[in-house]
């Protein structure tokens, strides 16, 4: 991966909605200067693997922003894999039950892409993280439903949330799964020259 020695007059741009990637790179002391959400159709096309799809998806949010030379464009995807399902975000309720009761018991992996792009180069890079959750009784995915907390939420859940308590055991980066892996985004925002420390 080519870096490019950093610019201080760069601007970071977030192509994501996320209030949770905000949040995520406050932690490391990143505040863009302008959200930018894309208009991008995230439907998995026919026979799409999980790790592909996430990848395809950062880098269409990513190509879809159009943006100054003074511009650093951030962009990530996130979903839910059980196997060679995708579990995107619930359509309603229901959907968000099924997704529950079908991760209820099991390990699964979550999957985010993370796309920078200055100019016409793009740095790239995805996370997996195995997560296990644990057996859900009735009364835990009702209460969780009714909490509305896994509207927007790939695979019907978000570990900073209620859920967490679903959560004994994760393998790889927590961050990875709220939805914005910041070890690798830092990386990759070093890469295409921001100033992330202050250099």
């Amino acid at each position: 991966m080519s870096t490019l020695s950093p610019t201080s007059g760069l601007k970071l741009i977030l192509g994501s909605g996320s209030p949770r990637r905000l949040e995520l790179l406050a932690q490391i002391g990143v505040a863009p200067s302008d959200v930018r959400p894309p208009d991008v159709d995230e439907d998995p096309r026919k026979g799409e693997l999980p790790r592909e799809y996430v990848n395809r998806i950062a880098s269409d949010k990513a190509a879809a922003i159009a943006c100054a030379e003074d511009e650093v464009v951030l962009c990530a995807d996130t979903t839910v894999a059980m196997g060679r399902r995708i579990m995107g975000k619930p359509a309603n309720e229901a959907e968000a039950a099924e997704f529950l009761y079908a991760l209820s018991g099991r390990r699964h992996r979550v999957i985010t892409a993370v796309a920078v792009k200055r100019g016409t180069q793009v740095w790239q890079k995805d996370v997996v993280t195995t997560v296990s959750m644990k057996r859900l009784s009735n009364p835990e995915v009702n209460s969780y439903l009714a909490s509305g907390d896994w509207k927007g939420k790939a695979g019907g859940y978000a570990i900073q949330g209620p859920a967490g308590a679903f959560i004994p055991w994760i393998n790889g980066s927590f961050t990875g799964v709220v939805g914005l892996p910041l070890a690798e985004t830092a990386g990759l925002l070093t890469a295409a020259g921001y100033p992330l420390y202050g250099a």
